[in-house]
C-alpha cells in the first residue's frame, strides 16, 4: 500500500486541469478506489457466510459472516474517509446528498457498522445469527446497486475509471497504478482474512472447551451425590 501511495503521489502523470478542478487532488483516488473494491469483496464473504449459516447452520458460515462484516466496516470507512478528502478539493463540498453511489456507499458501510456492533451487544444465539444474516444479505444487495450506480444515474462521482475506451482519457500509466494499488490491497485483504478467521475459529472453539468443562463440573457431583446414595 505504501508503494501505491508513492507511486500515485510521484509517478503517475498529472491530469488535465480542463477535467478535473482540483487536478493534483486526483491522486487520493489510487488508495480510494482499491478500499472500494476490496470492500465489495468484503461483502461478497459476508454473503457467502449468511447463505452457509442459513442453508446449513455451519458454523464455519458464521465465521465468514463475522469476518465479512468486520472487513466490510473496515475497508468502508477507508472509502468514506478518503472519498470526502478527494471531494473537498475536486466538488468545493465533501458529500453530495445527491449522488446515488455516495449515499448507497454509505448505507453499506452503515449496514456493516450495524452487524459488527450488533455482534458485540446481543447474546450469541441462533435468533441473533439468523436476524442479523438477513440484514447481511440485505447489505450484500446494495453492492450491484452501488458498483452500477455511476452507470445508471451519474451526478458528481465519476464512471467506472478501470473501464477505458479508444476516447476515455483513461492514462495507460494511471491503469497500471490502479491495478497494483488493487492486488496490494488484496494481499493486505488476504492477510486479514486470514488472521480474522483464525481468531474467530479458535474463539469457537474456546467456546466449545468452556461448554464442555461446565457439563462436567455440572456431571460431577451428580455422580457424588449417586455414589454417596448406594
Amino acid at each position: 500500500m505504501s508503494i501505491t501511495a508513492l507511486l500515485g503521489l510521484f509517478y503517475a502523470p498529472s491530469v488535465s486541469a480542463e477535467s478535473w478542478e482540483s487536478p493534483e487532488a486526483y491522486r487520493i483516488l489510487f488508495l480510494h478506489v482499491p478500499f472500494a473494491w476490496s470492500s465489495f469483496l468484503a461483502f461478497t464473504l459476508l454473503f457467502i457466510g449468511a447463505v452457509k449459516w442459513y442453508a446449513k447452520r455451519d458454523e464455519n458460515g458464521w465465521i465468514w459472516f463475522q469476518t465479512g462484516s468486520d472487513l466490510g466496516l473496515v475497508f468502508g470507512l477507508g472509502v468514506i474517509t478518503s472519498g470526502p478528502i478527494w471531494g473537498s478539493a475536486e466538488w468545493g463540498t465533501p458529500w453530495d446528498w445527491g449522488d446515488l453511489r455516495l449515499n448507497t456507499f454509505a448505507l453499506l458501510t452503515a449496514v456493516a457498522l450495524f452487524l459488527v456492533l450488533s455482534r458485540r451487544s446481543q447474546a450469541d444465539s441462533q435468533e441473533t445469527r439468523d436476524t442479523l444474516s438477513a440484514v447481511g444479505l440485505f447489505g450484500f444487495a446494495l453492492v450491484p446497486i452501488t458498483a452500477l450506480a455511476t452507470t445508471w444515474y451519474q451526478e458528481r462521482h465519476p464512471g467506472v475509471l478501470i473501464i477505458d475506451s479508444e476516447d476515455s482519457g483513461l492514462d495507460p500509466e494511471i491503469k497500471m497504478i490502479l491495478l497494483f494499488g488493487f492486488l496490494s490491497m488484496c494481499v493486505v485483504f488476504a492477510g486479514l482474512v486470514r488472521l480474522s478467521n483464525l481468531r474467530y475459529r479458535l474463539a469457537a472453539e474456546l467456546v466449545g472447551v468452556k461448554r464442555g468443562l461446565d457439563e462436567n463440573s455440572v456431571a460431577a457431583p451428580v455422580e457424588l451425590d449417586s455414589e454417596v446414595g448406594s
